[in-house]
C-alpha cells in the first residue's frame, strides 16, 4: 500500500535562540546545546553552530532533523568545491542567498523548513552577519539573535553597539554574548546552562567547545507571582 506523502507539520526535537554579533575584524554566534522534545530536555549535547568552511559558520533554531538536512546538502556542496580544487570556497553572502531561495522554495511547496539559520562569517575580509526564517524573509545586521533572543538579546547587543560606535574588540563581543546566554538561560525555559561558539576572523573560522554560564539562582526565592 503507497502512503500518501507527508509533511512535517509540527516541529519535533527543537533548539532554542542562536545570537551573532560583529566585532572589528570578525564574527561569532553561539548556541546552547539542549535539544527539546516539547517541554522534556531531551538531548543535552546537541551542538547547532557549525563550521562551513574558513570564511563561513553556520547556526539554527527550530527543528533540529530540518537543520541536518540543510547541513547535508550544504556540506555536499562544500565537498564539491573540494574535489574540483579550483580555489574556490562558499562565501557568506552566497550561503546566505542560497539559504533564502532554498526556504522560500519549500515554504512554496507547503512544507516549510522549520527552522531560522543565521549565517556569520568574513566577505572581502568585512564581517557578515545574516538570518534566514523559514518563509524566506533574510536581513543583514551587525547583531542578530533567533527565538526568544530576538527580544532580550538583541536590545542588549545593539546599546553595547551605539555605545562603542559599532567598534567592539573580539574580547568585547564575547562578554556581551555571555551575558545574552546568561539572561536567556534566567528566562527561556528551553534555554541550557552550556553554549558553544563559532568565530570567524582573518585567521580562519573554528568552534570552540562547549562553555558554562556561572548562574546564581538564590534571587528565585524572592520572586512572587501576581495572583
Amino acid at each position: 500500500m503507497q502512503h500518501p506523502k507527508q509533511q512535517t507539520t509540527n516541529p519535533m526535537v527543537t533548539g532554542t535562540s542562536v545570537i551573532g554579533i560583529q566585532f572589528d575584524g570578525g564574527v561569532l554566534i553561539a548556541a546552547d546545546l539542549l535539544g527539546s522534545y516539547g517541554s522534556m530536555a531531551q538531548m543535552r549535547q546537541l551542538p547547532r553552530v557549525f563550521k562551513v568552511n574558513e570564511k563561513t559558520v553556520i547556526g539554527a533554531s527550530g527543528d533540529y532533523s530540518d537543520y541536518q538536512f540543510i547541513l547535508e546538502k550544504i556540506m555536499q556542496k562544500v565537498n564539491q568545491d573540494y574535489c574540483l580544487n579550483d580555489g574556490y570556497v562558499y562565501k557568506p553572502k552566497q550561503l546566505y542567498s542560497w539559504c533564502t531561495r532554498v526556504m522560500y522554495n519549500r515554504r512554496s511547496n507547503f512544507d516549510p523548513l522549520w527552522n531560522r539559520v543565521v549565517i556569520a562569517g568574513l566577505e572581502d575580509n568585512q564581517p557578515f552577519l545574516g538570518s534566514v526564517d523559514l518563509l524566506g524573509n533574510a536581513y543583514e545586521a551587525p547583531c542578530i539573535a533567533t527565538g526568544y533572543g530576538n527580544y532580550l538579546a538583541v536590545p542588549i547587543m545593539r546599546e553595547f553597539l551605539e555605545k562603542n560606535n559599532n567598534k567592539i574588540t573580539e574580547a568585547q563581543a564575547r562578554d556581551v554574548v555571555d551575558r545574552c546566554m546568561k539572561l536567556l538561560y534566567y528566562r527561556d525555559g528551553r534555554a541550557y546552562d552550556k553554549y558553544s561558539i563559532a568565530v570567524v576572523t582573518r585567521v580562519g573560522a573554528r568552534v570552540e567547545e562547549c562553555k558554562e554560564l556561572q548562574t546564581n539562582w538564590q534571587v528565585a526565592s524572592q520572586v512572587a507571582s501576581y495572583d
